[in-house]
């Protein structure tokens, strides 16, 4: 079945929706988004399957901020505890995985990818197992939506050097992206959405996946974290390379936003992430900065479905 892609409407207002818009207004850019509308809506075929390709650390789960001899163990967020989910995260990936399938299709969604700069020389203390918290919180919210065996499919790590030298991580993961596409390297039968984080050169190795490869790389999102509470970061406007856009976010929610205006996800996936994002947060104080993120996406949220609801 084809997929659907954004249209270029979707592509206007969701530039417009986006804060600092204003930021895009130089010629350059303007003919970086005319290449983006051309792109995705001249094409006559497009691949029956969205694979997510995602980071760990800072991505799916908080890395604490965790350090040693001034060498981060994993990332860098301090918002989260180290080891808690990112509200609605698993949700948000299914949703993605399963847009545009037919309701056949859509029961066996492709499981998500991960990229991580783990060391695989410590394979036997870090390896992602089937019974790990990831793996199985993953598998929950398949299962869930009534989606049995979805979750966390192949992993590909790093290595020690780049625990060592950091500045290395991008260029492991665009290498490990490397080698997954070869499933498909045509992008015909699969295409990708890579998901990571601002701490730990994920911005590097997406923004090399769209330079290189914008034919089967549909898109990044980028979560914004930060080393610091105070202040709290500031979210970087969108931006288009090769035709493609990179999205940062705070919360799952606000990535959900994008995804529906960029014509990645259905409006009633929105509404399963903002419900599994409000609910995974219910025992958290509703003072804490944590509920201040999340209540501005849903914000934003309501009023795009205020526009579906007309």
């Amino acid at each position: 079945m084809k997929m659907t892609t954004p249209t270029q409407m979707q592509l206007v207002i969701f530039f417009f929706l986006i804060a600092n818009v204003a930021s895009f207004q130089t010629n350059r850019q303007q003919q970086q988004l005319k290449t983006t509308t051309s792109l995705m809506s001249s094409s006559t075929t497009y691949p029956t399957f969205t694979q997510v390709i995602s980071d760990v650390d800072d991505t799916l789960k908080s890395s604490g901020g965790v350090n040693v001899g001034g060498v981060a163990l994993g990332g860098i967020d301090v918002q989260y505890e180290r080891g808690d989910f990112y509200p609605g995260v698993a949700e948000f990936m299914l949703e993605i995985s399963r847009h545009g399938l037919s309701d056949e299709d859509s029961k066996s969604p492709p499981k998500v990818a991960v990229l991580t700069a783990r060391a695989e020389e410590f394979k036997l203390a870090l390896e992602i197992k089937e019974n790990s918290k990831l793996a199985v919180a993953m598998r929950m919210a398949g299962e869930r939506a009534g989606i049995s065996g979805w979750g966390v499919g192949p992993v590909l790590y790093g290595s020690v050097a780049e625990w060592v030298i950091q500045y290395r991580k991008g260029l492991r993961k665009f290498t490990n992206f490397e080698r997954l596409i070869q499933q498909d390297p045509t992008g015909m039968i699969i295409q990708y959405v890579y998901v990571g984080d601002t701490g730990e050169l994920d911005q590097e190795a997406g923004e090399t996946m769209l330079r290189e490869y914008p034919e089967v790389v549909k898109a990044v999102f980028l979560h914004v974290v930060s080393d610091e509470l105070d202040p709290p970061p500031t979210i970087p406007p969108p931006k288009i390379i090769n035709g493609r856009p990179l999205v940062f976010f705070k919360t799952y929610v606000g990535a959900a936003v994008d995804a529906v205006q960029l014509g990645f996800m259905e409006v009633g996936g929105l509404e399963t992430v903002i419900l599994a994002a409000t609910e995974q947060l219910s025992s958290t104080p509703r003072q804490s900065d944590k509920w201040r993120d999340l209540q501005k996406d849903v914000d934003r949220a309501e009023t795009i479905l205020s526009q579906y609801s007309l």
